[in-house]
């Protein structure tokens, strides 16, 4: 007879979400995908940039629009060269 139980890889997976909380971490389904982040943040600059083509009159939301997008590419040079340097 099949057990139903399913067994958590052994060495398989490398996350940092211990299995006790997150079950699924036993099977690599948690975690956080880097990459995936830094392209949304590319995409949110892009997108936040094409925004300053309108039909507004003022510069106040096109200083907002250009703030936020110049933090957020703060943020990911940051995270870039935060994550080169060796530890």
């Amino acid at each position: 007879m099949a057990a139903t139980d399913v067994e958590p890889a052994t060495d398989q997976h490398v996350t940092t979400v211990d299995p006790a909380e997150v079950p699924s971490a036993a099977f690599g389904w948690s975690g956080e995908s880097r990459k995936t982040f830094r392209v949304a943040a590319v995409v949110v600059i892009i997108a936040l940039l094409g925004m300053l083509i309108g039909n507004h009159s003022g510069q106040v939301e096109n200083l907002y629009l250009i703030g936020f997008a110049a933090a957020l590419a703060g943020i990911l040079i940051y995270d870039v060269i935060y994550r080169r340097k060796p530890r």
